[in-house]
């Protein structure tokens, strides 16, 4: 107690990036750019076409601003880390920061787990699809998963809050995760740790095993066809999906289910930064470049803007 307690934090990022400073800066804001555009691009189209108005493009544009949300959360401060060799950041500014990583991460997981259900019931059971994706159940599991994650990452917020801070106020981090600043607590942080633990091994565990249930019916239901057209075709509805599940719990996975033991720290903030600024860019790029119905949405919009432009 006759420690003193800190309330600011030093996050030094990424350390000897002296010659490619600008290099990673400018790939950062280039990620972020292209990363807020091709989102924000989804959402636009998904709420002004009626061609778009189908569950699983009401989905896609709240896991849109999911990663909006995610990365104008990291990326920003993360160059300003990068420009300065270090950032400094209050006490509670740093609970906030993990905070909406949180709420973003969570409600991603769950919003994954949705459109997963989605696909199930439009290839396994399509008669009964539009009775249960009603527009009013699907608003309710959009609000269930913003509410959850929510919830779920207030709680270890209130209990960090019941922490004492003292002592080296240094994060070798890029942004304020728990792990690193649950290390600057003189308190006993292991309570923190087996709740956050068990509701974030719930909170994935869960989802996953759910999600590889449902793609099981589904692959199960696409081998019964029998026109190799009508399986392609049936494959290709949820195969963007697919690729985005991979690549986010494949990135989740890496970062906090991996044991870092021998791992160099330099490969987990690498990590952490390829799920952080890149994984939000495969959102739109998937769904973008594979989904026939966006880009057909999208090249009409250009149509009609050149239109407007020429008269």
């Amino acid at each position: 107690m006759n420690q003193t307690m800190i309330t600011e934090i030093l996050l030094i990022g990424f350390q000897n990036l002296q010659d490619l400073r600008f290099l990673v800066i400018f790939m950062c804001l280039v990620m972020y750019f292209a990363a807020m555009t091709g989102n924000l691009i989804i959402i636009l189209m998904v709420s002004a076409s009626h061609h778009l108005r189908s569950p699983m493009f009401f989905y896609l544009c709240h896991l849109s601003f999911s990663d909006m949300l995610l990365i104008s959360n990291i990326v920003p401060f993360l160059v300003h880390i990068v420009l300065f060799s270090g950032g400094l950041v209050s006490l509670k500014g740093c609970m906030v920061q993990f905070f909406f990583y949180g709420v973003s991460a969570t409600t991603e997981c769950l919003l994954l787990t949705a459109m997963s259900y989605d696909r199930y019931l439009a290839i396994c059971s399509p008669l009964h699809y539009a009775t249960i994706m009603s527009p009013r159940f699907c608003l309710y599991i959009v609000v269930f998963c913003w509410s959850l994650g929510f919830i779920i990452t207030l709680v270890p917020i209130l209990l960090i809050q019941t922490l004492w801070f003292c002592g080296s106020n240094v994060i070798d981090h890029f942004f304020c995760d728990l792990g690193p600043l649950l290390e600057l607590s003189c308190s006993d942080t292991s309570f923190v740790k087996y709740e956050v633990l068990s509701l974030s091994g719930l909170l994935t565990i869960i989802p996953f095993v759910f999600i590889v249930v449902t793609y099981c019916y589904i692959f199960v239901t696409i081998v019964k066809i029998t026109s190799i057209t009508g399986r392609q075709k049936t494959f290709s509805t949820c195969s963007s999906h697919l690729a985005v599940v991979c690549t986010y719990y494949g990135a989740l996975f890496a970062i906090y289910v991996v044991p870092r033991r021998g791992t160099s720290l330099n490969i987990n903030k690498v990590v952490s930064l390829m799920y952080s600024a890149v994984t939000p860019l495969f959102n739109p790029v998937i769904y973008g470049l594979r989904n026939q119905e966006i880009k057909a949405t999208f090249r009409n919009y250009l149509l009609m803007y050149r239109r407007k432009s020429i008269k």
